[in-house]
């Protein structure tokens, strides 16, 4: 009898659907049909892969009501964000079908040759992990240059969003992808780590947890295959004393607040100079004051709950640890099952859960300092490295603090964001790799030389 897993609606905690966990021998005929199906792919022409791409975009396109309401119902965000995740997916695609060409250019090198240059040649079947928060941009942003590039794509997605799992799986073949381009497992951790080993998987994104991100790379490390982590973080948010708040404070909620909490470049630690501190606190709380819980299937809805009870469980520990150390409740701190209320906490130190680790929910820990000099240094006191966020009149003497800064981006006056138009990735320990723009769609190709002489 075949294991199964069932998914369930977070907001009022009824099952959804059931599905049967693939079996051993179910998952090497997979691994078969992407083997053979590479071999096919990897032959065909750019221009034919981009003409896929423009049929899942308007495949997309038609679909995308549906896509929005399974994400709802599986994870919970609120429906304006699901379709806003559809839409960005969207855009990801028309960036590649504009660039793809481009980017996988043979590249001439002026050498003592008759003719050299570098070929990027496609690596294979490619194994991606990914997580629940963002179930459809997180695996687009792996699939579209991956496979683009000429590979064949194998998503292991978390098994509390299978239906968008299995839901990605059917657009691309309702688009004209060959079978076995891209293929969906429904699978336990546990297999992960045998298909890793298996010669047919050449690399692997993951995309989750510091955890889940070592225990992959030792995998595939043993296994001598490339792995692309784009791990957790705990993004700082400088306010300087010259910031905009009127301007910018809608932004500064959103960037804790959105998707509930549930992004790992949400600004999680808010550094604030002294002299600005109350007006940002009072304009702060004012703005989460306004998000409006309600059912995430309605339009107004603007804050949700979390994807899973023992979500906010975590994150509950968390906040109380914190607060037996010494931190203040400001605003919220109410759960009730998934649902976690917006919570502002102060007087947060370096030594409390939620400023060393990740919160992974609507929980912002303001920080007060006395100078910029301090709140950069503040900043920089993460083992994590994705992003920080700065807000000030002054973007020349902002600039001239990116050095001090080893996160994978910096924004100014605004929240940390993914674009497919910029690199994406972190350092230390929020992994290492690129998504998105050029450098995306290079993570998973054999820069091959190529040498003639007459």
């Amino acid at each position: 009898m075949n294991k199964t897993v069932q998914t369930r609606n977070p907001y009022n905690n009824q099952a959804l659907k059931t599905y049967n966990i693939h079996t051993k021998e179910e998952v090497k005929k997979k691994l078969q049909l992407a083997e053979n199906q590479f071999n096919e792919w990897k032959k065909l022409e750019i221009q034919d892969r981009v003409d896929l791409l423009i049929k899942l975009h308007d495949e997309m396109q038609k679909q995308k009501n549906n896509l929005s309401e399974l994400m709802t119902l599986e994870m919970g965000k609120p429906i304006k964000e699901s379709e806003a995740e559809i839409e960005k997916c969207m855009l990801l695609i028309k960036f590649y079908i504009t660039n793809a060409e481009d980017f996988l250019a043979d590249e001439l090198i002026e050498t003592d040759a008759h003719e050299s240059f570098i070929s990027y040649d496609p690596m294979g079947c490619i194994l991606a992990v990914m997580p629940w928060n963002y179930p459809f941009w997180q695996v687009f942003r792996f699939a579209i240059p991956t496979l683009t590039a000429g590979n064949v794509a194998m998503l292991k997605h978390a098994t509390n969003v299978t239906g968008c799992a299995l839901a990605i799986e059917q657009l691309f073949l309702s688009a004209g992808f060959p079978k076995g381009t891209f293929q969906t497992l429904i699978a336990e951790h546990e297999t992960i780590d045998d298909i890793l080993g298996d010669d047919t998987i050449k690399a692997v994104s993951l995309t989750g947890s510091e955890k889940a991100g070592r225990h992959i790379a030792e995998i595939a490390g043993k296994n001598l295959k490339k792995s692309l982590l784009e791990l957790g973080g705990n993004n700082a948010c400088i306010i300087l004393e010259d910031a905009n708040l009127d301007e910018h404070i809608e932004t500064i909620v959103k960037a804790r607040m959105q998707n509930s909490g549930q992004s790992c470049i949400a600004a999680k630690r808010f550094i604030v100079i002294d002299k600005i501190y109350d007006e940002f606190l009072d304009k702060f709380t004012a703005e989460v004051k306004n998000l409006n819980y309600d059912d995430p299937l309605k339009k107004s809805t603007t804050m949700s709950c979390l994807a899973r009870p023992d979500l906010a469980d975590t994150l509950e520990e968390q906040v109380e640890k914190s607060i037996e150390m010494g931190a203040k409740v400001h605003y919220g701190n109410n759960r009730k099952d998934a649902y976690y209320e917006p919570t502002i906490l102060t007087e947060v130190t370096d030594k409390m859960p939620v400023f060393k680790e990740e919160t992974f929910g609507p929980v912002a820990s303001i920080i007060k300092v006395k100078s910029a000099k301090q709140a950069f240094e503040c900043a920089s006191d993460s083992k994590f490295g994705l992003g920080t966020m700065i807000f000030t009149e002054d973007h020349k003497n902002a600039l001239k603090h990116t050095l001090e800064i080893e996160d994978g981006a910096f924004f100014i006056n605004e929240m940390v964001k993914s674009d497919p138009r910029l690199p994406f990735g972190g350092t230390k320990a929020s992994g290492f790799g690129r998504e998105l723009s050029k450098e995306g769609i290079m993570e998973f190709v054999n820069k091959k030389t190529v040498f003639i002489n007459k």
